[in-house]
């Protein structure tokens, strides 16, 4: 892989945004508000943890990965890649770093969900050992 792992800054809004059109198209579901990509990032953003990073290669993102941690449990979410260089193993050095960022503040363990219909995203996730979990998974808008 040849790119440059770095922190999300405001100024890489519309770079993230972009991608994530193109990786994520889900994300514009109305239906579904808790997805809504600019709102997701200036949030993320506001939290100022350090948990959000982009694989840059000179000026053009590459992927994302977001990871929370609450003390608890970690998470990833909206790790992706733009379909021209997945292969090339810039997703798994995005899932690397969040690991290795999560451990190294206490995380045990780290939680992420795959929609049920995207088998090429579970396949990947299995192959970087993660492996389902005997429990539902559940929600609440509020």
């Amino acid at each position: 892989m040849n790119c440059e792992l770095r922190p999300i800054a405001a100024a890489d809004t519309e770079a993230v945004l972009a991608l994530w059109r193109e990786v994520f198209p889900q994300y514009e579901d109305s239906l579904r508000p808790q997805r809504a990509p600019r709102i997701n990032v200036e949030r993320k953003l506001a939290q100022d943890d350090g948990l959000f990073w982009g694989a840059w290669r000179e000026e053009r993102l590459l992927g994302t990965a977001m990871a929370g941690w609450d003390g608890h449990r970690g998470w990833l979410y909206a790790v992706g890649v733009a379909p021209q260089v997945r292969g090339q193993g810039v997703a798994r050095s995005l899932v690397a770093h969040a690991e290795r960022e999560l451990a190294a503040r206490g995380c045990p363990k780290v939680n992420l969900q795959v929609l049920v219909d995207a088998a090429g995203a579970l396949a990947f996730w299995q192959a970087l050992g993660y492996a389902p979990d005997p429990v539902t998974s559940l929600g609440k808008r509020l």
